[in-house]
């Protein structure tokens, strides 16, 4: 289903941001919008502007056909960038796959209520993470 032409840039961001503290809207330009999750703190024992965390990124785009997106693993560090890195271990692994599958299933859930699609990109050739749409 194509996008709705009566929804401006403003509302998709006051649905995205409704879902939860994911949305990184000083990121997000028309038709792309990036949300992530801070999910394990690598040390906690230091001062919160110096911590590290490992978790996941996801980019949203506007297509034709609805929204297609893009998303990686790896660690946001004290630049407060990301960084596409292998998840430490096991733990760490379960929760950040965890917590982006039920990050997932909201976007799922407020597409689905405006009536639009989700699906994969091109460039996600190999899903990390089986997403349903």
């Amino acid at each position: 289903m194509a996008l709705p032409t009566d929804y401006s840039n403003g509302k998709y961001l006051k649905k995205f941001a409704a879902m939860g503290p994911y949305l990184r809207e000083k990121q997000c330009l028309n038709g792309c919008y990036i949300f992530d999750s801070l999910v394990v703190c690598v040390n906690a024992n230091i001062a919160p502007e110096k911590r590290e965390f490992w978790g996941w990124w996801l980019k949203l785009v506007a297509t034709d056909e609805g929204f297609e997106f893009t998303y990686h693993f790896g660690l946001y560090n004290t630049h407060g960038s990301w960084q596409v890195k292998n998840l430490k271990d096991t733990i760490t692994t379960d929760a950040v796959e965890q917590n982006l599958f039920l990050f997932h299933q909201l976007l799922v859930k407020q597409l689905s209520e405006l009536e639009l699609s989700l699906f994969p990109s091109p460039l996600m050739t190999e899903l990390k993470l089986e997403l349903s749409a």
